[in-house]
């Protein structure tokens, strides 16, 4: 089910998922990720490899087909209020008046930005 891994690999594929399992337990940036899975860059392009052949949807499916590890597939939704801006957009002079985002008649349900695969932030 596993790829095989070919080349100097330092980190074993069982190291791998438990550092996969921390992060998602976790939800910390992989840049927090502890030392004793190895080097967080490591894991961060083994995850985006796996995810990208879809390796990561088989494994987690298998392990939930044998009840090793029980997870609950939840959708990640951004409003536009809690994305920021970059610093070097703020300062700019404006061209003219204010004008409404959108149309008045817009207000109601938000619109949200949502991505129903798994993927978790640099």
């Amino acid at each position: 089910m596993l790829p095989v891994q070919r080349g100097n690999v330092v980190v074993d594929n069982y190291t791998f998922v438990n550092a996969l399992l921390w992060a998602m337990r976790t939800g910390s940036p992989w840049r927090d990720m502890p030392e004793c899975f190895g080097k967080w860059i490591t894991i961060y392009q083994r995850f985006n490899r796996w995810s990208r052949s879809g390796v990561i949807e088989r494994l987690f499916a298998a392990l939930q087909e044998e009840r090793i590890v029980r997870m609950e597939v939840r959708v990640l939704a951004l409003d536009s209020t809690s994305v920021k801006v970059h610093q070097h957009a703020t300062g700019a002079p404006q061209k003219g008046g204010t004008r409404p985002s959108g149309p008045p008649v817009a207000e109601g349900t938000p619109k949200f930005i949502w991505s129903p695969a798994t993927s978790f932030p640099r």
